[in-house]
């Protein structure tokens, strides 16, 4: 809870900045908060409290996704200042709604009562709505803003109906109170078609095939930073989430009492396979960095979901594989900026010679697609290593052979990006070296690399 009223705060103080015309402080101050914020969020790590009636319940699980999300958020403010730097009027802002949405996230994964997930999400949803038609001059930008808009107030539909079906069974919104009843022998109907509709709803937030139809219109078309927020930030949070859901409303032991799990791990499995295929396959396709990045995201969001074949036990490998996934992006995202600013798109052709102009940047970008594509010796080869072992041992090893194939296919677009850096001619001039669009680049992959190496320090974290 210290967390929350922490970022709100900081948020506020944003907002101060632009009044005390302190646009050149908003960026530094930002990040010093953020890291306090950090410090004082991991001093809660253990700790297991509740806040108000249970609205919010502190945990290991909450503490360990917030930390994320928090780094997450300091990468992206940081890649602001060069980003806006023809927008100082409108700095502030931007960063303002950063640090609210990360607000919004810290709740939807401490949540202990279903008003406040509802709460969270709306806050982070309505944070990125404006982000995305944050151009007003540019007509992608509108669209990716309606477009995200319309898809994500019927996904916020769905899923508030979903809470009044759960309410409707249970006469509770407590997380813990639904758990207790979900144990019993009979269960109203109600209860499972409401975590249907909710599921349902997430997997619109989190981008899985069929609810993902979204997503590469609305990437393409928003400002890069935003597109980097949503492809990272946004995308952890929803799955992280849903994780919860299921986890917290005793989703599984409900569905044993009423003989439904099967079905349940079916659905999960196809839904699992066809976001994987799907993703690559129209991923090959694309010539645009954002809209191949927006497909990846897709087939990795099939990959996450195989965690919940094992929601008992597999929360250290769903925030490992989130922070994997998260860092190879934000590193992505940084070149990607780099290369593309003051271009009329994100195609491949920007990328061309990149390896000859500079090959620090091209490098980082390099390790980034590899780390997705699970190379070793990034941190994105073990996620899935450690993925694909526990998929096996709880029995889905149909399952498992898709995602290698799945994996071997998405090598494909990656080199395709990696091969216009390092074997094309470069076709402009790329002059300056902004520092933070560097430093982010390298530490992001660095901390990449390092949990390569040592995966016992994010895997220990929840077990």
């Amino acid at each position: 809870m210290n967390t929350l009223i922490a970022i709100t705060g900081l948020g506020i103080f944003c907002l101060l900045f632009e009044i005390l015309n302190l646009r050149k402080a908003i960026v530094p101050i930002t990040i010093v908060g953020l890291l306090a914020v950090l410090a004082l969020n991991f001093s809660e790590f253990g700790s297991t409290e509740s806040y108000y009636n249970n609205m919010i319940t502190v945990s290991k699980f909450s503490t360990s996704f917030s930390s994320l999300f928090i780094v997450l958020t300091i990468f992206l403010v940081a890649l602001s200042h060069n980003f806006y730097e023809n927008h100082q009027n409108k700095i502030s802002d931007f960063v303002a709604i950063k640090v609210f949405l990360l607000a919004g996230a810290v709740a939807m994964v401490s949540f202990g009562n279903l008003a406040m997930f509802f709460l969270g999400i709306e806050i982070l949803s309505i944070s990125l709505y404006i982000l995305a038609a944050s151009e007003r001059l540019n007509l992608k930008s509108n669209e990716a803003g309606m477009k995200y808009f319309l898809m994500g107030s019927f996904a916020s539909g769905i899923i508030l109906f979903g809470i009044c079906l759960i309410y409707g069974a249970m006469g509770s919104f407590d997380v813990v109170e639904i758990s207790e009843y979900s144990l019993s022998a009979e269960l109203p109907i109600w209860f499972p078609i409401g975590m249907i509709l909710l599921t349902v709803g997430m997997l619109f937030k989190v981008a899985a095939v069929p609810f993902h139809f979204w997503a590469p219109d609305v990437y393409e078309g928003s400002p890069a930073l935003t597109t980097a927020l949503m492809s990272t930030l946004a995308k952890v949070v929803a799955i992280a989430t849903l994780y919860k859901l299921i986890a917290g409303l005793n989703l599984i032991s409900s569905l044993e009492n009423q003989e439904l799990l099967g079905t349940f791990e079916t659905i999960i499995v196809i839904i699992s396979i066809a976001s994987m295929t799907v993703g690559n396959i129209m991923a090959l396709r694309q010539v645009n960095v954002k809209r191949m990045l927006a497909f990846s995201g897709i087939s990795h969001a099939g990959f996450m979901l195989m965690t919940f074949l094992t929601v008992a036990t597999s929360a250290g490998v769903l925030l490992y594989y989130t922070t994997a996934y998260a860092l190879a992006g934000i590193a992505a995202f940084s070149v990607i900026l780099y290369v593309c600013k003051n271009q009329d798109n994100e195609d491949i052709t920007n990328f061309h010679g990149l390896g000859k102009t500079n090959p620090l940047l091209a490098a980082i970008l390099t390790a980034s697609l590899l780390s997705m594509a699970g190379i070793p010796i990034f941190s994105g080869f073990f996620a899935k290593l450690f993925l694909f072992n526990q998929t096996i041992q709880a029995g889905h090893i149909t399952l498992v052979i898709v995602a290698v194939i799945n994996s071997i296919i998405s090598v494909g677009y990656y080199f395709k990006l990696i091969l216009a850096m390092y074997s094309k001619e470069p076709n402009q001039e790329r002059s300056g070296k902004p520092f933070l669009i560097y430093a982010v680049a390298i530490i992001s992959i660095g901390l990449n690399i390092a949990l390569g190496l040592f995966p016992s320090l994010i895997l220990d974290l929840l077990n």
